[in-house]
């Protein structure tokens, strides 16, 4: 019962959180708030099986919180769930970590019946760990032959 664990409504969220608002819709039968922790779960510290390094780790410093949910507007049965994960649970300067565990197993999770990642926040003490072009700005736009914009 992930519930229990990883449904938080009275967590505040931290400046140093990424925030990740996922629109669920659950399975019938499937309480909103199940289907939040799940997410919360599946895309953080929660597994299907004992895992014995978990007696060596506290997992409550590195698991997703479902802090939030809402219903979506004008839609029967789906829902903006609000995660925060913390920056302990991530890579230093790795796009495709951050996404790998953010996104990478949870869309097949059973008690969902659709997900879908709708907004992504990252802090600044992310973002700043991350190298950039390891050339420049100018060598990246030179070798594309693209000027004048982003």
């Amino acid at each position: 019962d992930y519930k229990l664990t990883y449904y938080t409504p009275d967590y505040e969220t931290k400046d140093t959180d990424i925030l990740a608002a996922f629109r669920v819709t659950p399975q019938p039968g499937v309480p909103p708030e199940e289907a939040g922790a799940a997410v919360a779960a599946e895309s953080s510290t929660g597994t299907w099986t004992t895992v014995w390094t978990d007696g060596l780790t506290s997992l409550d410093r590195y698991k997703g919180r479902c802090y939030h949910i809402e219903p979506v507007a004008g839609e029967e049965n789906q829902y903006i769930c609000y995660v925060a994960y913390p920056l302990d649970l991530f890579e230093e300067g790795s796009v495709t970590n951050m996404f790998t565990s953010i996104v990478g197993n949870v869309f097949g999770f059973k008690a969902l019946r659709a997900l879908r990642l709708e907004d992504l926040r990252i802090p600044t003490a992310y973002i700043k760990t991350f190298q950039g072009p390891p050339h420049g700005i100018q060598v990246e736009r030179d070798k594309l032959n693209k000027y004048g914009r982003p």
